[in-house]
């Protein structure tokens, strides 16, 4: 009977005990930790926005100032390198050319001319040598006939340059007339047709407004390319040659496979985000410039090898305590802390790849004053 007396004992203070405990534990909601298993490539680990843009574009432009008199392209128009495209008023150009042409004639005349008086100076100066060495001509005369020979051969040489400097005139104005004609500078598309008969047209802005910089935009679109501004704080997960999934906004159900280009090595400190070139790795007549892109970044061989195998936890868990991003797991009854790698957060779910394991339950939106080994009352999500 003692025996019995002190189990009943026994029994009744444990129980009291336990209720005490389970009376002085803080009650937490708690949620299961979910497998995640990723395979290479299949992950997303950054979305952005951006726009479609034109490596190659140009505003096709005059070297010179003048009037428009005909454009041969329009919108859409597809055009090789060096089709002409428009051509300018060329009256006052034809006219100087045709005056330049006149002098490099002028010009080789006179020198022709100056080559034959050079010849009979030359006649002249030996025969007068042979009459001085018989004592028939005298000294007088050789020095004249000896000074006309090199005044004509200097003034020949003098002409010489003045015929080169005549073509080099003539080459000048052909090339102002073939200026006047104005060429697509390589294959493309024609996006814009900015001028018309009849207007001016200068390489500069000019003429108050009134005046055309440009014919036209001739865009290549074997190099159009995909350009975002990806926050700062996220460029890490992105890298050279990494696989893209882009979506245009004008047709959200096709999925584009694109690549990483480069990373520009320079950040924009206003809006803390830095460029990066994403590539098409097939293009295709849809896809237009300045379109609106989502893109998202896929998941590297090498970051599916690092990262393996992950878990999903609610957002809601995640606390940031001491620089560190921290979970508190249920276990025995009690609060345990654990530091958590957190890779991405999507919606209502964050990914952890270290912390924590499938099938362990979190407390989720812990309360203030819980800390690493309270006893904890669960309330199962």
């Amino acid at each position: 009977m003692i025996l019995i007396a002190i189990g009943v004992v026994v029994i009744l203070i444990f129980g009291a005990w336990a209720w005490h405990r389970r009376s002085g534990a803080i009650s937490v909601q708690t949620a299961a930790v979910r497998d995640f298993s990723v395979g290479g490539g299949d992950r997303t680990v950054l979305n952005a926005s951006g726009y479609v843009t034109a490596r190659r574009a140009a505003t096709v432009s005059s070297k010179v100032t003048g009037k428009v008199v005909e454009v041969l392209i329009e919108e859409g128009m597809k055009v090789k390198e060096g089709q002409i495209v428009a051509r300018l008023d060329d009256t006052n150009v034809q006219t100087s050319l045709a005056v330049a042409r006149a002098q490099l004639e002028s010009a080789r005349a006179a020198l022709a001319e100056t080559r034959a008086q050079l010849k009979q100076a030359d006649d002249e100066y030996h025969r007068v040598s042979e009459l001085a060495r018989q004592n028939i001509a005298s000294q007088s005369d050789l020095d004249v006939a000896e000074s006309n020979a090199k005044s004509l051969e200097a003034h020949l040489a003098q002409q010489k340059v003045d015929v080169t400097v005549a073509e080099r005139n003539v080459d000048m104005w052909q090339q102002n007339l073939d200026d006047m004609t104005i060429r697509a500078p390589f294959d493309g598309v024609v996006t814009t047709k900015d001028a018309q008969p009849g207007e001016m047209i200068s390489p500069v802005s000019a003429g108050g407004g009134f005046t055309r910089t440009g014919i036209g935009t001739v865009v290549d679109m074997n190099s159009l390319e995909i350009e975002i501004d990806v926050n700062e704080s996220y460029i890490n997960r992105v890298q050279a040659g990494q696989p893209v999934e882009a979506t245009l906004d004008a047709y959200p159900e096709w999925r584009i496979p694109c690549h990483v280009i480069a990373i520009i090595p320079t950040a924009d400190r206003e809006k803390s985000t830095v460029k990066v070139r994403v590539g098409f790795d097939r293009l295709d007549p849809r896809i237009l410039p300045d379109m609106s892109v989502k893109v998202a970044f896929r998941e590297t061989a090498s970051d599916s090898a690092a990262v393996g195998r992950m878990v999903l936890v609610p957002k809601s868990a995640l606390q940031n305590r001491d620089g560190r991003d921290i979970v508190f797991v249920v276990h025995e009854g009690r609060a345990e802390r654990r530091a958590v790698t957190v890779i991405d957060t999507q919606g209502d779910d964050s990914e952890l790849s270290a912390g924590v394991t499938a099938g362990e339950r979190v407390v989720v939106d812990p309360p203030t004053g819980l800390v690493d080994g309270m006893v904890v009352r669960e309330n199962k999500l």
